[in-house]
């Protein structure tokens, strides 16, 4: 697809959304970008754990092309700056830019919402993400070494995150 070409628009999802979303979870997440394949059993479950609004949603034309979901990492009052995001972009949509611009959806959707920090969680064997996640100002806070098996190998479970401002700078008093 020639994504310039067409007329593009970053929005809340909506429950319309569902089986688009679900459709490129079932084309984006295998075995080689997660742990195991991302196929919902029903659109029930999906809406269940990803209810409207809790994605950004990339449409081309009136097709949903790519999403970055975010939430809450924990339900702690102390951890409600963060939100722990994933992205996907449908495969005809991939290298043209969309990825970047989701993500600089996301980090302004966050800070507007008064987060401070976006993190993520990708695997070592997916350096095409890893760059991509770099490029866009994430930086790796953690390994989780031999995290998960995936087709008879273990492999790294890598933390990225990116901070949305300036934080402040406390001396610290010995």
């Amino acid at each position: 697809m020639k994504l310039h070409q067409q007329t593009l628009t970053i929005r809340l999802s909506q429950i319309k959304d569902a089986q688009s979303l679900m459709d490129i979870d079932a084309l984006v997440w295998t075995e080689r970008t997660a742990p195991e394949p991302l196929l919902w059993p029903s659109r029930e479950d999906f809406l269940q754990h990803c209810p409207p609004a809790s994605q950004l949603v990339a449409e081309a034309d009136g097709i949903v092309c790519g999403y970055v979901g975010f939430r809450h990492p924990t339900g702690l009052a102390g951890n409600r700056h963060v939100y722990e995001i994933n992205i996907a972009v449908h495969p005809a949509y991939q290298r043209e830019g969309l990825g970047t611009r989701l993500i600089r959806a996301a980090k302004n959707w966050a800070a507007e919402e008064g987060k401070l920090k976006l993190k993520l969680r990708v695997l070592s064997t997916n350096p095409g993400a890893i760059a991509f996640y770099r490029k866009c100002g994430f930086v790796e806070e953690g390994r989780f070494m031999e995290e998960y098996q995936v087709e008879g190998k273990y492999v790294d479970e890598i933390w990225m995150a990116c901070f949305l401002e300036e934080r402040p700078k406390f001396d610290i008093l010995v």
